[in-house]
């Protein structure tokens, strides 16, 4: 097939798309073909024939349902990718008809969610009432994982490993600023000085270990002179690490943004279960940026509400 159209001359069509799509999603022909609203016996036809344009078989029939072929996986992700911008050229088409409504979907690592996106969500309340939006706040590579599969419209993070093909990453936003934090009444809070080698005598609550927050700590401490902390609890889940501290002595390294909104001075009057300790060990984790799917074309709203969180500025008008 040299001729970049040679599948196109020979009748591919959008729904043959379709049909890969549905099917490497649920591997049954019958769950596909009610996905797309036909009955089984058409959902058929139309495998044979986009085996007959490609000239080569795409699936396999196995005992549970269907695997694609090589050349079937290939022609599904090509497939996801055009169902996913349909999908997104029918919304823009709708904002742009609608004049400044639409959804958008957003995903961001922790500390820029509090920073950046919390911020730009409430000047779009008041500015751009005709906005809604879903957020999604989770790791880099989980973000990627919805980007590629258009979940997600954009996010703000790192390029996750592996995903360079798939993934666009702009140009640095910010840093992230690590600080620690304790339950409220922690001997260390209520120590007149801290030395590092004092946080060495209790538990630290910190992600899995190819984390980017986990190895930024153990190389900041590596470069102080320290050991690995004593660690008996690996979490990605933010909620857990609150309560973990919280009913315990437990030190957890969290993002500036996140502890400067839950926690507060150690001497500070009471009013927040957690404090952040007086002492800075210089723990930064590497800048986050805007991350979209390559190739992709932002729909209008989305577009300017990723300008607003990137920029930090109030919203701009569409171009």
């Amino acid at each position: 097939m040299n001729d970049p159209d040679t599948l196109l001359r020979k009748g591919l069509k959008l729904s043959h798309l379709r049909l890969l799509h549905a099917l490497a999603e649920t591997g049954q022909i019958g769950l596909a073909a009610g996905r797309l609203s036909i009955a089984q016996p058409a959902a058929s036809r139309l495998l044979a024939e986009v085996e007959r344009i490609a000239g080569q078989p795409v699936h396999l029939r196995t005992g549970r349902g269907i695997t694609l072929t090589p050349m079937g996986e290939a022609l599904a992700r090509r497939a996801a990718r055009v169902v996913t911008e349909l999908r997104d050229a029918e919304r823009e088409i709708s904002e742009i008809a609608s004049g400044g409504s639409g959804h958008v979907r957003i995903g961001s690592v922790t500390g820029p969610a509090l920073d950046r996106l919390l911020p730009a969500l409430r000047t779009a309340r008041l500015a751009l009432p005709g906005i809604t939006a879903e957020a999604v706040v989770a790791t880099s590579d989980v973000l990627g994982q919805h980007l590629i599969s258009g979940r997600l419209d954009f996010a703000i993070g790192r390029m996750p490993d592996g995903m360079e093909d798939h993934l666009t990453l702009s140009a640095p936003i910010d840093s992230e600023p690590v600080a620690l934090m304790v339950r409220r009444g922690h001997r260390l809070a209520l120590q007149d000085r801290i030395e590092p080698t004092d946080l060495m005598g209790y538990d630290w609550v910190l992600p899995p270990p190819e984390a980017l927050l986990t190895r930024a700590v153990l190389a900041r401490l590596r470069a102080l002179g320290l050991p690995p902390p004593p660690q008996r609890l690996a979490t990605a889940s933010f909620l857990l690490t609150l309560a973990l501290i919280q009913q315990s002595n437990a030190i957890a390294p969290l993002a500036r943004a996140v502890c400067d909104r839950f926690g507060s001075a150690p001497l500070s009057p009471a009013g927040t279960p957690y404090v952040i300790l007086p002492l800075d060990l210089g723990i930064t984790v590497e800048p986050y940026g805007l991350l979209t799917r390559t190739g992709t074309i932002l729909t209008p709203v989305a577009r300017r509400l990723a300008t607003m969180i990137a920029t930090g500025q109030d919203a701009p008008g569409f171009d």
